[in-house]
């Protein structure tokens, strides 16, 4: 009997211990008005579920990692509009996570020449400029030494990191180009405008695909590794997200690059060819695919990275006067059909995106062929980074 009675009062206390934490969790979380624009409820909806912003995706360790990168600078947009603190110190706890009292970004080992590691930089230009500790000051010089020292193609263009030899990866324009443009105008006078508009003009050249004006994910210039097109050096794909990253790439750059440098005209055409292409390849709904040129596809289904991704580049280029004015009302309707495709509110009022398809890549061990399959055999997951940063920036764009 007194061993039952033993195992009951275990019981409780366990059960107790449970509420307790879930009543705490639920204090911790921010209520979320159903009257909020989706920029808020989004923004408010990742700090509800991932406390330290390092957890995004499910990660179990604080990480330097450009899904980050790209998660803080949309909040880091949001807190420039809204002035809310809560953003900008979700933003500096991570910063302070990564970088240890001396300014070095932990666990950060340049020589691994991973261009992703360049993208969370961005955030800490701002960083700097509120709080004038020079740790932030620091990494960002640490991260323009990797791009300075960055193996390079032949032609000149960035590897995306050491063990992809020869290779363009169409998602290093934007992890490296905003950053880099932001950099050589702060400290450098602008010296380094004509190497970052080099990097724009060998994907025009060579990841451009003739047909449909879309991008690929990778270029091998040596043309050596398997996935290689034997003629262009082209991977297989048209992936949906990296004609996101591009069109990404040249807005983000474009807030920074002078108009009165001879390339800005330049920059601007690529982001009209690109736009253009993009919208000839929308859904019916006004959505884009995984595999974006090839909709009948078996397999195949719409991708919120992707959609929002393309949303936000368009509203955010007619509001520039990079693009034509119908480029904004193209983004608002696609926008209005993201909301209905792939948001779920939950009871509690966070914003949920659904089916958003993981991360991918080409070469490595086990080796990625990148075929079409390839694309659309991976597990999709709801609340994937991309889709959450770039539906937050797109809604922030289109003031939703």
């Amino acid at each position: 009997m007194l061993k039952n009675l033993s195992i009951k009062y275990t019981n409780w206390i366990i059960v107790l211990l449970l509420l307790s934490s879930s009543l705490i969790m639920a204090q911790n979380k921010h209520v979320i008005s159903k009257d909020l624009k989706w920029s808020e409820k989004t923004a408010l909806s990742i700090l509800n579920n991932y406390p330290k912003a390092w957890q995004i995706d499910g990660n179990q360790k604080p990480k330097w990692d450009y899904k980050m990168g790209f998660l803080l600078f949309s909040l880091e947009k949001l807190y420039q509009k809204t002035n809310e603190p809560r953003y900008l110190n979700y933003i500096k706890e991570y910063a302070d996570e990564m970088i240890d009292s001396s300014g070095n970004i932990e666990k950060y080992d340049q020589k691994e020449y991973n261009i992703d590691y360049v993208n969370p930089g961005k955030i800490l230009f701002h960083l700097y400029d509120i709080t004038k500790d020079n740790r932030y000051e620091k990494v960002i010089v640490q991260l323009r030494k990797q791009l300075e020292n960055q193996p390079r193609t032949e032609s000149g263009g960035f590897w995306h990191k050491q063990i992809y030899p020869n290779q363009m990866w169409i998602d290093g324009l934007y992890m490296a180009e905003p950053f880099y443009t932001q950099y050589t105008l702060r400290y450098e006078n602008g010296k380094s405008l004509d190497d970052i508009a080099k990097q724009f003009e060998l994907v025009q050249n060579h990841l451009v695909d003739k047909k449909t004006g879309l991008v690929y994910q990778c270029w091998d210039q040596s043309k050596q590794i398997a996935w290689a097109n034997p003629k262009t050096g082209t991977s297989p794909t048209i992936w949906g997200r990296g004609i996101g990253w591009y069109m990404m790439a040249l807005v983000e750059t474009l807030d920074y690059y002078p108009k009165s440098h001879p390339k800005y005209k330049t920059l601007v055409g690529y982001l009209n060819q690109i736009s253009k292409s993009a919208v000839q390849y929308k859904s019916s709904s006004g959505l884009w695919y995984q595999v974006a040129d090839k909709p009948q596809l078996k397999g195949n289904y719409l991708e919120p990275s992707a959609s929002a991704m393309i949303i936000y580049a368009l509203a955010k280029g007619s509001d520039k006067g990079y693009l034509a004015s119908n480029y904004k009302k193209t983004a608002q309707k696609s926008f209005d059909a993201f909301v209905k495709e792939f948001v779920k509110v939950g009871e509690t009022g966070e914003v949920n995106i659904l089916k958003v398809s993981p991360s991918v890549g080409l070469g490595g061990k086990p080796f990625r062929d990148g075929t079409n399959e390839y694309y659309i055999s991976g597990k999709t997951k709801d609340n994937g980074s991309p889709a959450l940063a770039a539906f937050l920036l797109s809604a922030l764009e289109l003031d939703k």
